[in-house]
Protein backbone atom coordinates (compact mmCIF):
# COMPACT_ATOMS: atom_id res chain seq x y z
CA UNK A 1 0.00 0.00 0.00
CA UNK A 2 1.25 3.48 -0.83
CA UNK A 3 2.00 5.84 2.00
CA UNK A 4 -0.85 8.29 2.61
CA UNK A 5 -0.09 11.62 4.25
CA UNK A 6 -3.00 13.61 5.72
CA UNK A 7 -2.56 17.33 6.41
CA UNK A 8 -5.18 19.48 8.14
CA UNK A 9 -5.15 23.28 7.99
CA UNK A 10 -6.92 25.13 10.76
CA UNK A 11 -8.25 28.47 9.54
CA UNK A 12 -5.66 30.14 11.77
CA UNK A 13 -2.67 27.86 11.18
CA UNK A 14 0.75 29.48 11.13
CA UNK A 15 3.50 29.79 8.51
CA UNK A 16 5.80 27.23 10.12
CA UNK A 17 3.43 24.34 9.39
CA UNK A 18 2.81 25.50 5.81
CA UNK A 19 6.53 25.69 5.08
CA UNK A 20 6.99 22.12 6.30
CA UNK A 21 4.03 20.91 4.21
CA UNK A 22 5.59 22.27 1.03
CA UNK A 23 8.91 20.60 1.91
CA UNK A 24 7.13 17.29 2.47
CA UNK A 25 5.24 17.61 -0.82
CA UNK A 26 8.33 18.39 -2.82
CA UNK A 27 10.32 15.57 -1.21
CA UNK A 28 7.64 12.87 -1.37
CA UNK A 29 7.89 9.88 -3.69
CA UNK A 30 5.46 9.71 -6.65
CA UNK A 31 3.66 6.79 -4.96
CA UNK A 32 2.81 8.82 -1.86
CA UNK A 33 -0.73 10.20 -1.65
CA UNK A 34 -0.85 13.71 -0.19
CA UNK A 35 -4.14 15.12 1.12
CA UNK A 36 -4.49 18.69 2.38
CA UNK A 37 -7.79 19.83 3.88
CA UNK A 38 -9.15 23.13 5.14
CA UNK A 39 -10.92 21.94 8.27
CA UNK A 40 -13.84 24.33 8.19
CA UNK A 41 -16.17 22.02 10.14
CA UNK A 42 -13.77 22.27 13.05
CA UNK A 43 -14.16 26.04 12.96
CA UNK A 44 -17.81 25.59 13.96
CA UNK A 45 -16.90 24.51 17.48
CA UNK A 46 -17.18 28.20 18.33
CA UNK A 47 -19.86 30.53 16.86
CA UNK A 48 -18.89 31.97 13.48
CA UNK A 49 -20.32 34.83 11.44
CA UNK A 50 -21.17 33.34 8.04
CA UNK A 51 -19.58 36.01 5.85
CA UNK A 52 -16.39 36.00 7.93
CA UNK A 53 -16.12 32.20 7.83
CA UNK A 54 -16.65 32.22 4.07
CA UNK A 55 -13.85 34.79 3.72
CA UNK A 56 -11.47 32.84 5.98
CA UNK A 57 -12.11 29.62 4.04
CA UNK A 58 -11.20 31.28 0.75
CA UNK A 59 -8.12 32.95 2.24
CA UNK A 60 -6.92 29.69 3.76
CA UNK A 61 -7.31 27.86 0.44
CA UNK A 62 -5.50 30.61 -1.46
CA UNK A 63 -2.71 30.46 1.12
CA UNK A 64 -2.09 26.78 0.43
CA UNK A 65 -1.62 27.48 -3.27
CA UNK A 66 0.43 30.63 -2.67
CA UNK A 67 2.99 28.88 -0.45
CA UNK A 68 3.64 26.28 -3.14
CA UNK A 69 1.22 23.37 -2.84
CA UNK A 70 0.59 21.94 -6.28
CA UNK A 71 -2.90 20.57 -7.16
CA UNK A 72 -1.23 18.34 -9.77
CA UNK A 73 0.75 16.65 -7.00
CA UNK A 74 -1.53 16.99 -3.96
CA UNK A 75 -5.25 16.68 -3.21
CA UNK A 76 -6.46 19.97 -1.71
CA UNK A 77 -10.04 20.32 -0.49
CA UNK A 78 -12.49 21.77 2.02
CA UNK A 79 -13.38 19.31 4.75
CA UNK A 80 -17.08 20.21 4.51
CA UNK A 81 -17.11 19.29 0.79
CA UNK A 82 -16.39 15.65 1.67
CA UNK A 83 -19.40 14.46 3.72
CA UNK A 84 -17.81 11.10 4.55
CA UNK A 85 -15.70 12.93 7.16
CA UNK A 86 -18.84 13.67 9.17
CA UNK A 87 -20.32 10.23 8.47
CA UNK A 88 -17.26 8.45 9.83
CA UNK A 89 -17.19 10.79 12.81
CA UNK A 90 -20.61 9.50 13.88
CA UNK A 91 -19.52 5.90 13.48
CA UNK A 92 -16.30 6.50 15.44
CA UNK A 93 -18.39 8.20 18.14
CA UNK A 94 -19.90 4.80 18.89
CA UNK A 95 -16.49 3.46 19.94
CA UNK A 96 -14.79 6.65 21.22
CA UNK A 97 -14.14 6.83 24.94
CA UNK A 98 -15.89 9.57 26.95
CA UNK A 99 -13.26 9.20 29.64
CA UNK A 100 -10.46 9.74 27.14
CA UNK A 101 -12.23 12.76 25.64
CA UNK A 102 -12.73 14.31 29.06
CA UNK A 103 -8.96 14.27 29.62
CA UNK A 104 -8.18 16.05 26.36
CA UNK A 105 -6.89 19.60 26.67
CA UNK A 106 -8.57 21.16 23.60
CA UNK A 107 -11.98 21.85 25.10
CA UNK A 108 -10.45 23.10 28.32
CA UNK A 109 -8.13 25.57 26.62
CA UNK A 110 -10.91 26.83 24.31
CA UNK A 111 -13.08 27.53 27.34
CA UNK A 112 -10.11 28.95 29.27
CA UNK A 113 -10.50 26.32 31.97
CA UNK A 114 -7.63 24.86 34.01
CA UNK A 115 -6.05 21.67 32.65
CA UNK A 116 -7.34 19.70 35.63
CA UNK A 117 -10.97 20.68 34.93
CA UNK A 118 -13.38 17.75 34.67
CA UNK A 119 -16.93 17.15 33.54
CA UNK A 120 -17.89 17.22 37.22
CA UNK A 121 -17.17 20.96 37.33
CA UNK A 122 -20.35 23.02 37.08
CA UNK A 123 -18.55 25.76 35.12
CA UNK A 124 -17.32 23.23 32.56
CA UNK A 125 -20.78 21.70 32.13
CA UNK A 126 -22.37 25.13 31.72
CA UNK A 127 -20.02 26.21 28.92
CA UNK A 128 -19.21 22.97 27.11
CA UNK A 129 -20.96 22.05 23.86
CA UNK A 130 -20.94 18.60 22.34
CA UNK A 131 -19.15 19.72 19.16
CA UNK A 132 -16.21 21.13 21.10
CA UNK A 133 -16.05 18.10 23.38
CA UNK A 134 -16.11 15.65 20.45
CA UNK A 135 -13.70 17.72 18.32
CA UNK A 136 -11.01 14.98 18.54
CA UNK A 137 -13.44 12.41 17.09
CA UNK A 138 -13.82 14.50 13.95
CA UNK A 139 -10.05 14.87 13.83
CA UNK A 140 -9.77 11.08 13.99
CA UNK A 141 -12.32 10.76 11.18
CA UNK A 142 -10.35 13.26 9.06
CA UNK A 143 -7.34 10.99 9.31
CA UNK A 144 -8.89 7.53 9.25
CA UNK A 145 -11.39 8.10 6.43
CA UNK A 146 -8.40 8.40 4.09
CA UNK A 147 -6.53 5.51 5.73
CA UNK A 148 -3.65 7.90 6.38
CA UNK A 149 -0.42 6.26 7.46
CA UNK A 150 1.40 9.45 8.44
CA UNK A 151 0.15 12.75 9.87
CA UNK A 152 2.44 15.79 10.21
CA UNK A 153 1.70 17.39 13.59
CA UNK A 154 3.28 19.87 15.92
CA UNK A 155 4.21 18.75 19.41
CA UNK A 156 1.05 20.43 20.74
CA UNK A 157 -1.11 18.18 18.53
CA UNK A 158 0.49 14.87 19.48
CA UNK A 159 -2.30 14.21 22.02
CA UNK A 160 -4.93 14.36 19.28
CA UNK A 161 -3.07 11.92 17.08
CA UNK A 162 -2.74 9.55 20.03
CA UNK A 163 -6.53 9.71 20.40
CA UNK A 164 -6.88 8.89 16.68
CA UNK A 165 -4.58 5.89 17.10
CA UNK A 166 -6.54 4.75 20.16
CA UNK A 167 -9.87 5.09 18.33
CA UNK A 168 -8.57 3.21 15.27
CA UNK A 169 -7.38 0.38 17.51
CA UNK A 170 -10.75 0.28 19.30
CA UNK A 171 -12.65 0.07 16.01
CA UNK A 172 -10.31 -2.56 14.56
CA UNK A 173 -10.66 -4.67 17.71
CA UNK A 174 -14.44 -4.71 17.32
CA UNK A 175 -14.86 -4.92 13.55
CA UNK A 176 -11.66 -6.20 12.01
CA UNK A 177 -8.51 -4.70 10.56
CA UNK A 178 -9.98 -1.74 8.68
CA UNK A 179 -7.80 1.23 9.59
CA UNK A 180 -4.01 1.48 9.48
CA UNK A 181 -2.67 2.98 12.70
CA UNK A 182 -1.39 6.45 11.73
CA UNK A 183 2.07 7.56 12.74
CA UNK A 184 3.10 11.08 13.71
CA UNK A 185 5.52 13.10 11.66
CA UNK A 186 6.57 15.66 14.26
CA UNK A 187 7.23 18.95 12.53
CA UNK A 188 10.69 20.40 13.20
CA UNK A 189 9.26 23.91 12.80
CA UNK A 190 9.23 25.94 15.97
CA UNK A 191 6.05 27.68 17.02
CA UNK A 192 5.88 31.32 15.98
CA UNK A 193 5.05 33.41 19.03
CA UNK A 194 2.86 36.50 19.38
CA UNK A 195 4.50 39.90 18.91
CA UNK A 196 2.46 41.35 21.77
CA UNK A 197 2.39 38.29 24.07
CA UNK A 198 5.65 36.47 23.27
CA UNK A 199 4.88 33.63 25.68
CA UNK A 200 1.80 32.71 23.61
CA UNK A 201 1.53 31.30 20.10
CA UNK A 202 0.92 33.79 17.28
CA UNK A 203 -2.72 33.47 16.26
CA UNK A 204 -5.02 35.08 13.72
CA UNK A 205 -7.82 34.92 16.30
CA UNK A 206 -6.01 37.18 18.79
CA UNK A 207 -7.94 40.41 19.48
CA UNK A 208 -4.91 42.64 18.76
CA UNK A 209 -4.04 42.51 15.05
CA UNK A 210 -0.58 43.89 15.87
CA UNK A 211 0.21 40.57 17.57
CA UNK A 212 0.58 38.73 14.27
CA UNK A 213 2.08 38.94 10.80
CA UNK A 214 -0.03 37.57 7.97
CA UNK A 215 0.73 36.88 4.33
CA UNK A 216 -1.28 39.83 3.10
CA UNK A 217 0.62 42.38 5.21
CA UNK A 218 2.50 45.00 3.23
CA UNK A 219 6.13 45.77 4.09
CA UNK A 220 4.87 48.93 5.81
CA UNK A 221 2.42 46.95 7.96
CA UNK A 222 5.12 44.45 8.87
CA UNK A 223 7.46 47.24 9.95
CA UNK A 224 4.75 48.85 12.09
CA UNK A 225 3.92 45.57 13.84
CA UNK A 226 7.52 44.61 14.52
CA UNK A 227 8.29 48.15 15.71
CA UNK A 228 5.73 47.85 18.53
CA UNK A 229 6.58 44.22 19.37
CA UNK A 230 6.90 43.71 23.12
CA UNK A 231 10.54 43.55 24.26
CA UNK A 232 12.27 44.96 27.37
CA UNK A 233 14.60 47.74 28.46
CA UNK A 234 17.91 45.88 28.63
CA UNK A 235 20.57 47.49 26.37
CA UNK A 236 22.11 44.36 24.82
CA UNK A 237 20.72 41.57 22.63
CA UNK A 238 20.70 38.11 24.20
CA UNK A 239 18.78 34.92 23.54
CA UNK A 240 17.04 33.90 26.75
CA UNK A 241 13.43 32.73 26.12
CA UNK A 242 12.62 32.31 29.80
CA UNK A 243 13.88 35.69 31.00
CA UNK A 244 13.60 37.78 27.80
CA UNK A 245 10.75 36.23 25.75
CA UNK A 246 10.12 39.32 23.61
CA UNK A 247 13.70 39.79 22.40
CA UNK A 248 14.10 36.03 22.03
CA UNK A 249 10.96 35.93 19.87
CA UNK A 250 12.48 38.46 17.45
CA UNK A 251 15.62 36.35 17.26
CA UNK A 252 13.55 33.22 16.59
CA UNK A 253 11.66 35.00 13.80
CA UNK A 254 14.98 35.93 12.23
CA UNK A 255 16.13 32.32 12.57
CA UNK A 256 12.99 31.18 10.73
CA UNK A 257 13.70 33.32 7.67
CA UNK A 258 17.51 33.42 7.62
CA UNK A 259 18.46 30.04 9.01
CA UNK A 260 21.18 29.70 11.58
CA UNK A 261 20.74 29.14 15.28
CA UNK A 262 19.25 31.65 17.67
CA UNK A 263 22.49 31.67 19.64
CA UNK A 264 24.48 32.60 16.54
CA UNK A 265 22.07 35.43 15.69
CA UNK A 266 22.13 36.77 19.26
CA UNK A 267 25.92 36.83 19.20
CA UNK A 268 25.93 38.68 15.86
CA UNK A 269 23.56 41.36 17.18
CA UNK A 270 24.68 41.46 20.81
CA UNK A 271 25.95 45.05 20.58
CA UNK A 272 23.14 46.31 18.32
CA UNK A 273 20.19 48.34 19.57
CA UNK A 274 16.71 46.85 19.84
CA UNK A 275 15.59 49.37 17.23
CA UNK A 276 18.21 48.10 14.78
CA UNK A 277 17.25 44.49 15.48
CA UNK A 278 13.59 45.23 14.89
CA UNK A 279 14.35 47.03 11.62
CA UNK A 280 16.37 44.08 10.35
CA UNK A 281 13.73 41.54 11.43
CA UNK A 282 10.99 43.50 9.66
CA UNK A 283 13.09 43.86 6.48
CA UNK A 284 13.88 40.15 6.35
CA UNK A 285 10.29 39.05 7.00
CA UNK A 286 8.92 41.43 4.36
CA UNK A 287 11.45 40.17 1.82
CA UNK A 288 10.80 36.53 2.75
CA UNK A 289 7.03 36.90 2.25
CA UNK A 290 7.09 39.08 -0.86
CA UNK A 291 6.83 36.27 -3.42
CA UNK A 292 4.15 34.42 -1.45
CA UNK A 293 2.18 37.64 -0.94
CA UNK A 294 2.26 38.44 -4.66
CA UNK A 295 1.08 34.95 -5.57
CA UNK A 296 -1.63 35.11 -2.90
CA UNK A 297 -2.89 38.42 -4.28
CA UNK A 298 -2.98 37.00 -7.81
CA UNK A 299 -5.01 34.01 -6.64
CA UNK A 300 -7.46 36.09 -4.61
CA UNK A 301 -7.95 38.49 -7.55
CA UNK A 302 -8.37 35.67 -10.07
CA UNK A 303 -11.65 35.77 -12.00
CA UNK A 304 -11.27 32.50 -13.91
CA UNK A 305 -12.64 30.31 -11.12
CA UNK A 306 -9.24 28.86 -10.20
CA UNK A 307 -9.96 28.36 -6.50
CA UNK A 308 -13.39 26.83 -7.10
CA UNK A 309 -11.95 24.52 -9.75
CA UNK A 310 -9.10 23.28 -7.55
CA UNK A 311 -11.48 22.85 -4.59
CA UNK A 312 -14.00 20.88 -6.64
CA UNK A 313 -11.32 18.65 -8.14
CA UNK A 314 -9.81 18.06 -4.72
CA UNK A 315 -13.17 17.27 -3.14
CA UNK A 316 -14.04 14.75 -5.86
CA UNK A 317 -10.69 12.98 -5.46
CA UNK A 318 -10.90 13.01 -1.67
CA UNK A 319 -14.50 11.79 -1.67
CA UNK A 320 -13.66 8.91 -4.01
CA UNK A 321 -10.77 7.94 -1.75
CA UNK A 322 -12.94 8.19 1.36
CA UNK A 323 -15.76 6.15 -0.17
CA UNK A 324 -13.42 3.19 -0.52
CA UNK A 325 -12.85 3.34 3.22
CA UNK A 326 -16.54 3.72 4.01
CA UNK A 327 -17.41 0.71 1.85
CA UNK A 328 -15.18 -1.41 4.07
CA UNK A 329 -16.50 0.21 7.25
CA UNK A 330 -20.15 -0.29 6.28
CA UNK A 331 -19.60 -3.91 5.30
CA UNK A 332 -17.76 -4.66 8.54
CA UNK A 333 -20.56 -3.11 10.61
CA UNK A 334 -23.46 -4.66 8.69
CA UNK A 335 -24.73 -1.39 7.18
Amino acid sequence: MASVHEFKLNLHSGPGALHEWVKLQNGATPETKLLFSIVDLHALTVPQEAAQLRKWRKEAFATLLAVGLDPKRSTIFYQSDVPTHAELMWILSTVASMGYLSRMTQWKSKLQLPEDATLEDSEARAQLRLGLFSYPVLQAADILVHRATHVPVGEDQRQHLEFSRYTANSFNHLYGDIFPIPEALISPAKRVMSLKEPTSKMSKSHADERSRIILTDSPEQIHKKVKVALTDSEPTITYDPARRPGVSNLIELLSHVEGGTCEEIAKEYQSASLRALKEHVADRIANHLSGIRERYTEIMDDRTGLLDSVAQQGAETAQANARRTMTKVRKAMGL
